[in-house]
């Protein structure tokens, strides 16, 4: 055998290796983990909307609200062990590519590589938080501090602006995916009964949408605080949620809103059964 068949073989066995089952469960958990977190944070949502904000409606309160139950502590080390698993699913899918026709294209697998990083730093703040750390403290400071370094550095207006024109355009294609559902691709179909099915569709489109909303006027409000160069105008996920009941429709948006939140912790699980991976 030469060189090259070596070689080519050696990528196949590491290709295998990274769709196996070791993987397929650190995904799975990764999946569940995340659906806990969304679900929380919904829960948490609703309260703000009738008229009970006494936690944070982001990552951090539903942090908060798991530690103060029996077994917190443990919940706690398990999701972000869960985070762990969907950042090194992620990676696994930027070295090797994913599962479908297009998996390995050059695109998806730049996908996969942020998707890692972003993961990768909600499981830290997550494993934070179980050790006593604090995890960063709110959304809302995170945005503003963050915005507040960027805009202090040369041509951070623009840099601010585009990062959050890139998030409003990402939360735009999130709900329009959501809403084709698009999702279908990823699931194993063929396993579920028609109820089953006609649930995921629920809790994928609904769940998908209303992601998608908060992800779009959370990029707004970046864009309107480098526009005015002003950091505090930008909004971490407690703040963008609170924004929802300030509209004509007042605090039944945010409920509808944070319904979806709920849903797609709901579509998460679904995921974390089914998906192909």
């Amino acid at each position: 055998m030469n060189t090259s068949s070596m070689a080519q073989t050696g990528r196949i066995e590491a290709r295998r290796a990274a769709r196996g089952s070791v993987t397929e469960g650190a995904a799975r958990a990764g999946l569940a983990a995340r659906g806990v977190i969304y679900l929380l944070v919904g829960v948490l949502a609703l309260q703000v909307a009738f008229g009970d904000g006494k936690r944070q409606a982001d990552r951090g309160g539903a942090l908060a609200a798991l530690s103060d139950k029996p077994f917190g502590s443990v919940v706690l080390w398990a999701l972000g062990i869960g985070l762990v698993g969907m950042a090194v699913w992620r990676l696994s899918e930027a070295l090797f590519g994913s599962a479908g026709a297009d998996g390995r294209k050059p695109h998806k697998r730049l996908l996969a590589a942020v998707r890692c990083v972003f993961y990768a730093f909600v499981a830290y703040s997550v494993l934070s938080f179980a050790v006593g750390s604090g995890g960063g403290g709110s959304s809302d400071k995170q945005s503003q501090d963050i915005t507040a370094r960027a805009l202090g550095v040369p041509a951070g207006q623009w840099l601010v602006g585009a990062a959050g024109a890139g998030v409003a355009v990402a939360g735009v294609w999130i709900a329009v995916q959501a809403v084709r559902r698009s999702f279908h691709d990823e699931l194993k179909l063929a396993e579920m009964g028609r109820r089953v099915r006609r649930l995921v569709d629920v809790t994928g489109v609904g769940g998908g949408a209303a992601r998608g909303v908060v992800f779009a006027a959370a990029g707004a409000f970046a864009v309107r605080a480098a526009v005015d160069y002003e950091p505090k105008k930008a909004k971490g996920l407690d703040d963008t949620l609170r924004s929802f009941a300030d509209t004509p429709l007042g605090p039944w948006l945010l409920v509808c809103v944070a319904a979806g939140l709920v849903l797609f912790g709901m579509f998460s699980f679904a995921m974390a059964r089914w998906r192909r991976v």
